[in-house]
């Protein structure tokens, strides 16, 4: 196919999974000619660009930390855990998209999910390193990360397993390896595809490679099936245990606004919500430079903008709770911790996430909002940047105002602060390009499943 050559389809009618007009071959050409043929738009090598220079910023804030010690941050007697930690937590929820898409509507046959399964365990992958490098550097001497681990020593040093930052430790760990196999499980019809079709002779020897000798008989496509369905039955009670563990580091200590037993689902539902609202971020620029508008269709838009619209609720609900299970609680402390929140020095921030948690997506009711590309990427920015806002006031504020007025405190982000997150910003935008650049970014044969043709092949065989 020719690098100018574009392919026409008809525009899809509200509510379809894709458009009409595709084939086996035209869907095959559309998704394959991104990484193969076409060429790379300007739109990459700007994202590109600009995720390699946070990227290079992201170093010299590590290069800088290393060398002088966590000291270079904010943190400081009382508020111990600063930005690294919110943005831990951030990073995580944010991973959660992926995962449930790929594996739990995977197991609800929701076909929707087919055409945006792909970039999302992408993200998810990305999210998951980018939140991995927080407690490391957290450490202060992150070369000694393997004490967390249980590894036979001379000195009897084992960790504390009853404490959940140990439990993050494996959580995180599992869910990272097995989004790991399941995206890669994934790939492999389409590298096989990829490297069929490449006439680029490295190119066909790595994916070749990378295809594990793929060529789409019978067996493997049992195999594949059989190894799907067995990752996603692991992969979907990771989706609620992995922030509900990350939920531990705080709901079993004492500390007001801390100490509280809804934490865990009020996490996991918050990760979802930011998660989606990073997949509608990701999927919208994507579908409109690379003309996807025919795979990526306003119907995943308005139900990526419902389970968003869902989850937001299920978040406001959680904050309403906190301030009725305060009150009804009759707990001095933790009434004096919300009021804090409310109306102390972090006031603004607070009344700021409210407005980008609450009150900002409740427009997603009208479907003219949902059906809308550009109002749906505002929104999602807006949610990324309240669900930032809630775990920085959830830690910050907690801990600068505890049992003793004496010890209070208030916690200043410094240069270094911002520059470890915008350097992991970076990191994130800086592999999910290259993965758009090298890899199919939307799964090719998932998508021709939902052709009719395919499903007469299928009734055919049975």
């Amino acid at each position: 196919m020719a690098d100018d050559q574009q392919i026409v389809v008809e525009t899809p009618a509200p509510g379809e999974i894709i458009a009409p007009g595709y084939t086996f071959s035209t869907i095959t050409d559309q998704i394959s000619s991104v990484v193969l043929t076409r060429k790379t738009p300007l739109f990459w090598f700007a994202a590109f660009g600009f995720g390699g220079s946070l990227l290079m910023l992201f170093l010299l804030a590590v290069t800088v930390l290393l060398a002088k010690g966590v000291g270079i941050w904010g943190i400081r007697t009382p508020v111990m855990w600063g930005f690294a930690i919110t943005n831990f937590v951030w990073w995580i929820g944010i991973g959660h998209a992926g995962t449930l898409i790929s594996a739990i509507l995977l197991l609800l046959n929701q076909r929707w999910r087919n055409s945006i399964n792909r970039f999302a365990e992408a993200m998810t992958l990305f999210a998951v390193a980018c939140a991995g490098m927080f407690p490391l550097l957290h450490m202060g001497r992150p070369w000694l990360f393997y004490w967390m681990l249980p590894y036979p020593n001379t000195m009897a040093i084992e960790p504390q397993f009853r404490s959940p930052l140990v439990w993050d430790v494996f959580a995180v760990s599992t869910y990272a390896t097995v989004s790991l196999l399941f995206w890669f499980v994934g790939l492999m019809p389409d590298l096989g595809t990829l490297r069929d079709r490449t006439k680029n002779p490295i190119g066909r020897a790595i994916y070749g490679i990378l295809a594990m000798g793929w060529r789409g008989s019978a067996h493997h496509w049992s195999v594949y099936e059989t190894a799907t369905l067995l990752l996603a039955g692991l992969a979907t009670p990771l989706v609620l245990s992995v922030h509900t563990v990350v939920s531990f580091d705080f709901t079993i200590a004492i500390v007001p606004g801390w100490h509280s037993t809804f934490f865990p689902p009020y996490f996991v539902a918050g990760a979802i919500y930011s998660g989606f609202a990073m997949v509608l971020a990701l999927a919208i620029p994507l579908r409109s430079v690379y003309g996807l508008q025919g795979l990526i269709t306003d119907k995943h838009l308005d139900n990526c903008g419902k389970i968003m619209l869902a989850t937001g609720w299920i978040v406001a609900y959680a904050y309403l709770l906190e301030l009725f299970g305060a009150w009804y609680g009759g707990n001095t402390y933790e009434q004096a911790a919300f009021w804090h929140r409310m109306t102390g020095p972090y006031a603004a921030q607070y009344w700021s996430l409210v407005a980008c948690n609450i009150v900002a997506p409740q427009f997603l009711w009208f479907k003219r909002v949902r059906s809308s590309p550009v109002l749906l990427f505002i929104s999602s920015i807006v949610v990324l940047t309240g669900m930032w806002l809630e775990r920085y006031m959830i830690i910050v504020s907690s801990l600068a105002q505890d049992f003793v007025p004496s010890s209070w405190g208030i916690f200043r982000a410094t240069r270094w602060d911002w520059a470890t997150y915008a350097g992991t910003i970076g990191l994130f935008l800086f592999l999910f390009f290259l993965f758009v650049r090298a890899l199919p970014m939307i799964s090719i044969f998932e998508v021709r499943t939902l052709l009719p043709q395919a499903k007469v092949s299928k009734e055919a065989k049975s």
